[in-house]
């Protein structure tokens, strides 16, 4: 999955990483997660011929498809994209005084898309878990809610990326219960080294997977992203 989507990748992963994986992509703003987890999946997609979908809960779908082609990231006819305002379309079905129970919407939208795939379904993304929480704030237990919605999308033997924003600097402050939910928590930081700024991607969790714990350098150039070397503080 991982090792052949980004050049550079199998620097950090000695071994592949296989399914289900819940795998959180966190950082600050500017730090590429969207990229990043675009990056993976049209390419993994591309290479396998199956299915992704990658829902926005930030930006249009056109906002989306814009930045991703503005840095050179390839799009791909096998990746649905999906936005708020699908989600919002629930609305219309029902009463006025009833909040719209989003989480409940995203399993229904992806039980779709794995009946109608079938194992070609296989490689989902949340973006992000925050707006997921601001839509839904008035919402009682929801670190329950998150947990089964975690163990569904196992049980449907998916790569799922949840991404969310993390404060710069806050690299050793776990997120909350979200950590210990999923199966893998990749940061992507930045470092200000001689005057410059460096993006990093740091791998701080993957289940059953040998990795390297250590800095690497992340670059956007025309073709993408590219992972780089270690960044040596």
């Amino acid at each position: 999955m991982f090792k052949d989507t980004i050049p550079g990748l199998d620097r950090v992963f000695e071994t592949d990483v296989e399914p289900p994986k819940v795998i959180l992509v966190t950082g600050p703003p500017g730090s590429m997660k969207t990229s990043f987890c675009y990056s993976i999946m049209t390419n993994y997609v591309e290479n396998t011929g199956q299915f992704g979908l990658y829902t926005t809960l930030e930006e249009t779908v056109d906002s989306h498809l814009n930045n991703m082609e503005s840095l050179g990231i390839d799009l791909s006819l096998n990746m649905q994209i999906s936005d708020i305002t699908d989600l919002r379309e629930i609305d219309k079905i029902v009463d006025e005084d009833e909040a719209t129970n989003y989480v409940d919407f995203l399993e229904r939208m992806l039980r779709h898309f794995k009946e109608e795939k079938g194992d070609q379904f296989k490689v989902f993304a949340l973006d992000s878990l925050g707006a997921l929480y601001s839509l839904m704030e008035h919402e009682e237990d929801m670190r329950k809610k998150m947990f089964y919605f975690f163990k569904n999308l196992r049980d449907m033997d998916l790569y799922s990326f949840v991404v969310m924003e993390r404060t710069l600097g806050g690299e050793a402050n776990l997120l909350g219960n979200e950590g210990f939910l999923v199966d893998g928590v990749i940061m992507l930081g930045m470092d200000r080294n001689r005057g410059e700024l460096t993006r990093y991607l740091q791998v701080e969790k993957m289940r059953a997977c040998k990795h390297s714990m250590e800095k690497h350098a992340l670059e956007v150039g025309e073709n993408g992203l590219k992972v780089l070397g270690t960044v040596f503080e």
